[in-house]
Formats: C-alpha cells, sequence, structure tokens
C-alpha cells in the first residue's frame, strides 16, 4: 500500500519545475515528496513552485534548486498522536515518516486520520471589491449564448458567475460590481431571485466598453485595491496570496497567469549562419505563461480611464508598461483555471471529473 501511495507522491530530485507541476496536477495534490535514489531528499509545494517563476526561473529548472530547507516530516518512532496532532496544526494534507537511512517507512494521508473533516482551506479574509465584467455577448459561445447570456451558462447546479462570487466570499470579499451590456435585465433578474442583491451594484454599459472601459464608472466607489474577473473563467487559488504578492510586489497591476505546456507536434530544427545545423528536437514540449482573465488593479488607475472610450485591459497594461509603472504576474497551474470562453471548452468542463460535485470546491 505504501509503494502504490508513494508512486503518486514522489518526484525525482531532477525532474523539471513544470514536470513537477504536472503531476501536482495529474494527482490533485499540492505537495510531493522529493525523492534520491528512492530515498527522501525533501518536499517541494506549489507555493515553492509559484516563488520560483515569480522570481524568474527556468521553466526547466530541476526542482533540487528550487525547494526549501525548512519543511516539517515525521521520524520512524514518533509518536503517532504528536504527528497527528501535528498535521492538523499545520494543515498538512500528507506526512512522510522517514527513518536514520532516509527511508521512507510511512505516508500519513490527512483523509485517512481525520476521515469526517476535510482539509481545511487557507482562506485569509481580505474583503477587497470583486468587478465581474459580464458585458459581452459570448460569440464564441454560440449557439448557448443566443438564448442565454455567457454570466448564467451552467456549470453543473449553479450559472457560472454564482460560482465566482462565492470563490471570493470564501476568502472574505462581498462586495461586487458587475458590468452588464447583453442580456442584462436577465442576469439583473437572475441576482433579484436569488435575493441576494444587497452586497451586488450593476454598471450599464450602453455600448460595448471592452475589457476594461466600464471601469471608468466606478471612479468614486471603489478606493481600495480591486478584483477584476472575467465572467468566463474561474480560479482555483487563495485569492489572500494573488493580494499579498501583489502588495508585497507594490504591483499597479497583477495578471493572474497559467503555466501552459503544448507539446509541438514537429521536429524543430536550430540552424545558424548559412543553413548549418546546429541542432533537432524532436516533437518538444513548448512552456508560456497565459492571461487567465484575472486581475488585481489599484484604484488610481480608474483616473486613467476617459468616459464611454472603450477600452481593453491588454491596452491599460500597455499604457502602464509605457509610463514604466509597475505591472506583475502571478503563476498558477494550467489546471488551476477554468476557462468557457469558447464551446469546445465548455463542454470539456461539463464532461470532466473537475466540475463542481456536492461538497468539493473547484
Amino acid at each position: 500500500m505504501i509503494k502504490n501511495s508513494l508512486e503518486k507522491i514522489t518526484i525525482l530530485k531532477t525532474a523539471s519545475l513544470v514536470e513537477a507541476l504536472k503531476k501536482m496536477d495529474i494527482e490533485g495534490v499540492k505537495l510531493l515528496i522529493v525523492v534520491e535514489n528512492g530515498l527522501f531528499y525533501g518536499l517541494i509545494s506549489i507555493g515553492d513552485i509559484q516563488r520560483a517563476i515569480i522570481n524568474n526561473k527556468p521553466f526547466s529548472i530541476e526542482i533540487q534548486n528550487i525547494i526549501r530547507s525548512n519543511i516539517f516530516v515525521a521520524s520512524a518512532g514518533d509518536d503517532p498522536e504528536e504527528i497527528k496532532q501535528d498535521m492538523l496544526l499545520r494543515k498538512i494534507e500528507f506526512m512522510p515518516v522517514v527513518n536514520d537511512r532516509k527511508e521512507i517507512v510511512d505516508v500519513l494521508f490527512w483523509e485517512d486520520l481525520f476521515k469526517d473533516s476535510p482539509l481545511p482551506s487557507h482562506y485569509e479574509k481580505i474583503n477587497l471589491p470583486v468587478v465581474i465584467m459580464a458585458g459581452g455577448r459570448g460569440e464564441r459561445l454560440k449557439p448557448l449564448t443566443n438564448v442565454i447570456p455567457k454570466p448564467l451558462i451552467p456549470l453543473g447546479e449553479k450559472p457560472i458567475i454564482d460560482e465566482i462570487i462565492e470563490s471570493f466570499q470564501r476568502n472574505g470579499c462581498n462586495k461586487f460590481y458587475i458590468s452588464v451590456n447583453y442580456m442584462s435585465d436577465m442576469i439583473r433578474d437572475h441576482f433579484l431571485k436569488k435575493g441576494n442583491y444587497e452586497n451586488i451594484e450593476f454598471i450599464q454599459e450602453n455600448k460595448p466598453l471592452g475589457t476594461a472601459g466600464s471601469l471608468f464608472y466606478l471612479k468614486g466607489k471603489i478606493s481600495s485595491t480591486f478584483f477584476v474577473n472575467n465572467c468566463d473563467v474561474l480560479i482555483k487559488q487563495n485569492y489572500a496570496e494573488i493580494y499579498n504578492y501583489h502588495r508585497e510586489s507594490r504591483n499597479e497591476i497583477t495578471i493572474v497567469a497559467s503555466l501552459k505546456s503544448t507539446k509541438v507536434p514537429y521536429g524543430l530544427v536550430e540552424t545558424e549562419e548559412n543553413g548549418r545545423i546546429t541542432g533537432i528536437t524532436e516533437k518538444p514540449y513548448v512552456n508560456y505563461m497565459v492571461n487567465t482573465g484575472l486581475y488585481l488593479l489599484e484604484p488610481h488607475l480608474l483616473d486613467e480611464l476617459k468616459e464611454g472610450e472603450p477600452l481593453n485591459i491588454t491596452s491599460l497594461i500597455e499604457g502602464i508598461l509605457a509610463r514604466r509603472g509597475r505591472a506583475g504576474s502571478f503563476p498558477i497551474s494550467e489546471d488551476s483555471w477554468f476557462d468557457i470562453g469558447e464551446i469546445g471548452d465548455y463542454w470539456k468542463l461539463i464532461n470532466s471529473v473537475r466540475v463542481k460535485q456536492k461538497g468539493h470546491e473547484y
């Protein structure tokens, strides 16, 4: 049994950052045991990987170069009750038990020790305003959006906009601004029937204003750091961690970016002067960061917007960079980003085990 468990949560110290992130996504964990020649070497967490990407480490870096030394493991002979209490205190999803020869003699899992209590999520309460951009026509989601606006497209038993709001509420965010245009009456009626209208304010676009233009109408309403979330994306991430990075980096705007890995279906030829071949890589993976559609902004950026002028948030970022302002990105894994912007993505998500089931979160 220990062998089967170990196979899912161990990774070689020579594995790359990307390989570790992929394994976390596949196994649904945020922590892996790092091994060398079958022996315990260390632990690597999703936080370690995110810090490495933020510090501009290459995606190909071996994880032995980014793991921390201050980790918590149990020793063979430790009192099982003390190990259990330590896991409870630190909210650790599993605890390896290691002997003097660095052999992993056991792994204690939260779900085995605390059968009736799911692992608590670390949701620091930040209570920041949230703007949801819900005014688009959802052209890429037709024919669904011919009869229902994109924010009300269902994911399981709830529309996506409800899932977005609930994900922020877990972090203590309770004030929401929803920018609407297409089928706006249907969106308003949805919240009116739910009876939770008091913490929601609508921004009515009289014409399409892009992904940032309607933010102009929040001048005088928002005076703190605030989130902007496109209505077709869900992010599985503790928003407080994004905010802490944004604040510590003194960013004016932070993009949440997903690490994507795509296999090139051809052999790549590398050449130099006169066409001389210097190397051939057969069907390599290309790794890159993509914009997820979730942002964190400082309120002074509202002063840079003009009334009624269409503007995409990418253009706002370009303006910040042009004046040498501070813009940053917070990395998340590919499986922490749920995008239904296109009809194919929507059906894929609906048919996936990742769709929220009763008692589980995205």
